[in-house]
């Protein structure tokens, strides 16, 4: 697995953890900002996924905009915790992070979906965010 990879699921764990044990972002950054301190083997995840976490939350209105606008009949709150983080995460890096290129966001999104959502979710995301990517400017 990939440091990117490692650093996205980092950023997920953060993300979802905020959000089901209803806390702040930062509360949960700061948790697991711990733990990577302690984890020095971690180290290499650790600021990839601090960066995607600070991206998020510095353009969460904007990303879930995007996500109320083309999830077609879906609303944030009726959509599975892990796939609200998943699409948040992958919105952030195809708008605002050059870096990765579009399929690459999408594909991670997908497999994360695969692995860790409802059956449904990997083509439901993987839909919204080509919807999305097709917008976007091309990295």
């Amino acid at each position: 697995m990939s440091a990117r990879t490692k650093a996205r699921k980092r950023a997920l764990d953060i993300l979802y953890a905020a959000d089901v044990r209803q806390i702040t972002v930062e509360a949960a950054l700061a948790t697991e900002a711990e733990r990577a301190a302690s984890e020095p083997a971690r180290a290499a995840s650790w600021l990839y996924a601090r960066e995607i976490v600070d991206g998020v939350v510095d353009h969460k209105d904007e990303i879930d905009e995007l996500i109320e606008t083309y999830s077609q009949g879906w609303t944030l709150a009726r959509m599975p915790v892990i796939d609200r983080a998943i699409l948040r995460i992958a919105i952030w890096e195809l708008l605002h992070n050059d870096e990765v290129p579009h399929a690459v966001a999408i594909d991670e999104a997908v497999e994360s979906a695969k692995t860790l959502s409802t059956d449904d979710s990997a083509g439901f995301i993987n839909g919204l965010l080509g919807r999305i990517a097709q917008t976007a400017p091309s990295a």
